[in-house]
């Protein structure tokens, strides 16, 4: 009971403090979680994991040695999968911990894939959060957004969140929607300077994750990319670095582990899971209201360092799911990266190099 407090607290105290509405958290407090043994299983350098006593909380540690991570023992068809996540302090650059859905142990070529990356940086500079949607075996076509958080994710735990549909993906912090995916979009693309509705180019198609997905956690070594596109590397003498998860949320449909994985996608077996996900689309933390909207829209406004939807030296043409608004795309550069986030800079920021999926 106190833990659900504390939860709830950290939940209302980050809401107040990215000045969005705490109403858009509604409902996640009554999902329930799984302990470690109940959903997860090891899935590598296991040597670098600690559990807690109860098994509802699992720590991953990279060092010198190995990274580490876990894997749900199921895979499943939609679902909301959470995890309350603290990140470790001090001088990470290099440092990647993710959160995400995968198959690309089964779909090595058309896999499918939904990311958290947290991105770490030098001593004193924030952590960056990365948010990825990968469909088919798309990873040419990368669909990154990277954000500052209104809070520091090394000080306390704090709920990151996908809800994964066959219509839709959202990402959440804290319970707050900071990012949406229609795979059919019926808004326009260009909504405030009089452009017409795109009609079939507003949908995904192939892209949009479809196959059953299993769900991941680790930290690993990404010096190449993930602080500053590979200037700042890992530096071990500040580690071992140490990521805390807990309140893991499995609430899908799983795939009948009796069958072939490859064809779990067709016909049938999604059938089976038609009546969860509408119970899942119909739950409160999954109804996107006007008021969630705009606290999406908010976060998106304060928060947000870089969209590809804005990156026109990588896409002269918007994506499908894109809803490119003219005002706003002012405010960042045409690599994508926020103009106005870098005004501490002394040199002009480099356009990004696309990045790696999870590891």
């Amino acid at each position: 009971m106190a833990a659900a407090a504390a939860t709830l607290l950290l939940l209302f105290a980050s809401c107040m403090h990215a000045a969005v509405f705490c109403a858009a958290a509604a409902g996640f407090d009554e999902v329930p979680t799984v302990t470690f043994d109940e959903g997860f299983a090891p899935l590598f350098g296991e040597s670098n994991m600690g559990r807690s006593s109860s098994g509802d909380a699992v720590s991953i540690t990279l060092d010198r040695s190995t990274g580490s991570g876990f894997i749900s023992k199921h895979y499943y068809h939609h679902g909301l999968f959470s995890a309350d996540v603290k990140l470790p302090a001090g001088h990470t650059a290099g440092v990647v911990v993710a959160f995400y859905l995968s198959n690309g142990d089964v779909f090595e070529a058309t896999h499918d894939e939904l990311d958290f990356e947290f991105l770490g940086n030098r001593a004193g500079h924030r952590w960056r959060m990365q948010t990825n949607v990968y469909g088919n075996g798309s990873t040419a076509t990368g669909r990154e957004e990277r954000y500052v958080l209104p809070f520091d994710p090394t000080a306390a735990k704090h709920r990151f969140s996908i809800l994964w549909s066959s219509s839709s993906v959202v990402f959440y912090v804290d319970g707050t929607p900071v990012r949406e995916a229609q795979r059919r979009r019926g808004r326009r693309r260009f909504v405030d300077d009089g452009v017409g509705p795109d009609g079939d180019g507003n949908d995904m198609g192939a892209d949009y994750p479809s196959k059953p997905m299993a769900v991941y956690v680790t930290i690993w070594d990404g010096s190449t990319w993930a602080t500053e596109n590979g200037k700042h590397t890992v530096d071990y003498a500040h580690g071992p670095f140490t990521a805390e998860f807990s309140g893991l949320v499995l609430r899908g449909c799983p795939a009948d582990a009796s069958a072939d994985i490859r064809q779990l996608h067709l016909g049938a077996s999604t059938q089976r899971c038609a009546a969860a996900e509408w119970e899942l689309m119909t739950a409160e933390y999954a109804v996107m209201t006007a008021r969630k909207r705009e606290a999406m829209r908010r976060f998106r406004r304060k928060q947000m360092v870089y969209t590809v939807c804005y990156d026109t030296d990588r896409y002269p043409a918007a994506l499908p799911e894109c809803e490119v608004n003219a005002a706003e795309r002012q405010m960042f550069e045409r690599w994508g990266e926020s103009k106005v986030s870098f005004r501490s800079r002394t040199t002009p920021p480099r356009p990004l190099v696309p990045m790696m999926q999870a590891d």
